[in-house]
């Protein structure tokens, strides 16, 4: 069995919570959104020009599962990576312990009153839902093209897009391994709340790979009824 992929995704995902989850304490959801979105965008970028030749740099939970439903991965691989995502954002929080106290939030999402706008439970699952099928159908589309060395600026560009919106409201998730990590730490209501930050990038990235595979389909029957 070839670990390497295994590892590739537990590095990328601690390093994703370190930087990204680290620049939100460092510099404030608040005052340095703009930062913080740079700091989850540039962060995938970078993982992804590391680890994917490796594994495909997911470091996202959310993303595995749209590559199993597109068929992308096995189902061994899926719930390997998944492990390993989660394990490796975990690591990423309790390095952040070192450097900052949980009082700092550690970039935990949340809504109600952990959200800037206030928003409600259903407010905060209709907006990671939407967000995380945005980002997962930019990365279905580039995943296996010819043009590989442009996908990690492409990734981590729509990336920082999304966060640029999603801090706002839910201080962004579109990852549930970015978001449970800190939440363990955190404790209180971040932990209360961080069951939607799981299931919705995983509904948003379910709904962004049956819609991906639809529009394959239409383009192969296109390109079928062209020959013909």
């Amino acid at each position: 069995m070839d670990f390497k992929k295994y590892i590739a995704e537990l590095l990328g995902t601690m390093f994703l919570v370190l930087v990204g989850c680290g620049s939100a304490v460092a510099y404030s959801f608040s005052a340095g959104w703009l930062a913080v979105s740079l700091a989850f965008g540039l962060t995938v970028m970078a993982m992804t020009y590391c680890f994917m030749k490796f594994s495909g740099c997911h470091i996202n939970p959310a993303v595995s599962l749209a590559m199993l439903i597109c068929k992308k991965i096995d189902f061994k691989d899926f719930i390997a990576y998944i492990i390993a995502q989660f394990v490796g954002g975990i690591i990423g929080a309790a390095v952040l312990m070192i450097f900052f106290d949980a009082s700092t939030g550690l970039g935990a999402n949340g809504y109600d009153a952990l959200s800037s706008w206030d928003l409600n439970w259903w407010q905060a699952l209709i907006a990671e839902i939407l967000l995380t099928n945005l980002f997962v159908m930019v990365f279905l589309a580039t995943s296996g093209r010819k043009h590989k060395y442009s996908v990690g600026i492409i990734n981590g560009l729509t990336f920082a897009m999304v966060y640029i919106i999603a801090i706002p409201l839910t201080n962004a998730s579109i990852n549930p391994a970015r978001s449970l990590a800190p939440a363990i730490f955190v404790g209180g209501m971040a932990l209360r709340q961080v069951w939607l930050f799981i299931v919705a990038p995983m509904i948003g990235a379910a709904l962004a790979a049956v819609g991906y595979k639809w529009f394959c389909i239409k383009e192969e029957k296109l390109i079928s009824d062209d020959i013909m």
